[in-house]
């Protein structure tokens, strides 16, 4: 298994576009990070970087500690899995698991393909089709057979690209379960590109999200989603995602749209001279005022709002208000919603209520919000004014300790008890502020065979995938 390093790498093209910009990750043996982020973000590139197929412009790549910016691709032991399958129609499942091991020529025996191939077949429930052709299996399992291939090969490290984007959301359920419970049998370090936020949150030791080629911030999911470094990764990260209102402070009271909100006066102070925020909400920090027990209620404040309309969900049930934002605060919201991949965001708050609530739209409503809970955002600059760094801090350190338990328990009872298991920390080690620094269907190819071939950044063209 294997450290990996980035240290201010850059990628640019020959036109001086900077598909990746100083961007410095320290990933842990045996950590799985995700690489998150809009279209043109640069998680693709900056994968392909890594493993060898795009040429680094500067910065250092290390693995182990060893500088492997010159290396080729054959020699830097990384399995790659890309979009595309990539399997050999005419081989049986057995074969294409074995192909890697066959295209050593020589380096092993036949009693060792054999051992390898049947231990990742019993790792990935595919025994039973050892003989079959790929056209007899379903789309999860030729997508088992391709992480068959990278488990063989005994890489230093699995780098994914987008594996799941071309199965259906059931058989992503699925595969996204098992690529999690094999990384942490195996403890192999892992690097995961996606631009599905499920993926990022239900997998990731740590996420790193992008934004135009710059890192925005790295953290667990769950310091990125209640502790998030700015309104990008504020917006990105949540579904449905965080509600945007422009507000005015006056005292300890913010007068927005939907109404005036009192909210704590240590969050008061954190923006205080501020002449116009940006209050972030939660869409589950909102609750039909009539269902707030006595003893939370006053960890919040309410307010009258008329919802549109309700979609009942069975467990919950979400609800909708339209406001009127003023035309400066709708051009920044705007501008937001370009840089997450949409065509303009909505002046909408949408709010969740409990599944008893008898709130319905056309009816004026009393709301309550958890106001303890809601971020403060600069709207010149975009950031989160009343982040609490320590707190979010705290939040990755223990997601990195139950991630290590996780996988000593994982790996002893599968067998292995290795222990390859390691905690991790807030931010890039050694920058762990979070601060900005500056397609087909998922297989494990051999670099070195596909330097020139493979799934491209962004179809081909120089932007950043």
């Amino acid at each position: 298994m294997a450290s990996i390093t980035l240290n201010h790498l850059v990628k640019k093209y020959g036109d001086g576009f900077p598909a990746v910009n100083d961007i410095s990750i320290d990933i842990a043996d045996g950590e799985f990070i995700i690489l998150v982020g809009p279209s043109g973000c640069g998680k693709s590139t900056l994968l392909r970087m890594i493993v060898g197929l795009e040429d680094i412009t500067d910065g250092d790549l290390l693995i182990n500690g060893q500088r492997v910016n010159d290396k080729a691709p054959r020699d830097r032991n990384l399995a790659m899995v890309f979009q595309n399958y990539a399997l050999y129609p005419h081989l049986t499942v057995y074969e294409n698991i074995a192909f890697p091991l066959r295209l050593a020529k020589g380096k092993h025996s036949e009693e060792q393909v054999d051992k390898l191939v049947t231990e990742a077949a019993a790792t990935l429930e595919l025994t039973d089709h050892l003989q079959r052709k790929p056209a007899n299996l379903s789309g999860g399992q030729r997508q088992r057979v391709a992480m068959g291939r990278a488990i063989v090969r005994q890489a230093d490290a699995f780098l994914f690209d987008e594996p799941l984007s071309n199965l259906d959301a059931k058989l992503r359920g699925q595969m996204r379960s098992e690529i999690s419970q094999m990384q942490r049998r195996l403890g192999v370090t892992s690097v995961y590109v996606t631009h599905d936020q499920t993926e990022a949150m239900t997998l990731g030791d740590r996420v790193a999200v992008l934004k135009k080629g710059e890192l925005q911030q790295i953290a667990s999911p769950r310091e990125l989603y209640e502790q998030p470094v700015n309104l990008f990764v504020a917006g990105f990260i949540g579904s449905p995602s965080m509600n945007f209102l422009p507000a005015t402070l006056e005292g300890n009271v913010l007068r927005t749209a939907v109404g005036d909100l009192e909210i704590p006066a240590e969050k008061a102070r954190k923006a205080a001279g501020k002449k116009v925020v940006l209050v972030g909400v939660r869409p589950e920090f909102f609750e039909d005022a009539k269902l707030v027990e006595d003893h939370k209620r006053s960890n919040g404040s309410t307010f009258m709002a008329t919802l549109t309309h309700t979609e009942w969900l069975g467990n919950e049930q979400y609800g909708y208000i339209n406001f009127d934002p003023a035309p400066e605060m709708r051009e920044l919201l705007n501008n937001l919603a370009r840089d997450m991949d949409a065509d303009e965001l909505r002046p909408q708050v949408v709010v969740t209520l409990d599944a008893a609530s008898r709130i319905r739209g056309g009816r004026e409503a009393e709301l309550w919000l958890d106001t303890r809970k809601l971020h403060l955002f600069d709207a010149e600059t975009g950031e989160n004014l009343t982040r609490d760094a320590e707190a979010g801090a705290e939040l990755t350190r223990q997601a990195g300790e139950e991630r290590a338990e996780e996988i000593a328990t994982a790996q002893q009872a599968d067998g292995h008890g290795n222990g390859n298991g390691t905690g991790f920390s807030s931010g890039t080690s050694g920058r762990t502020d979070g601060a900005p620094h500056g397609q087909g269907n998922g297989a494990p190819v051999d670099a070195a065979a596909t330097r020139s071939g493979g799934a491209t950044a962004a179809g081909g063209k120089r932007s950043a995938g």
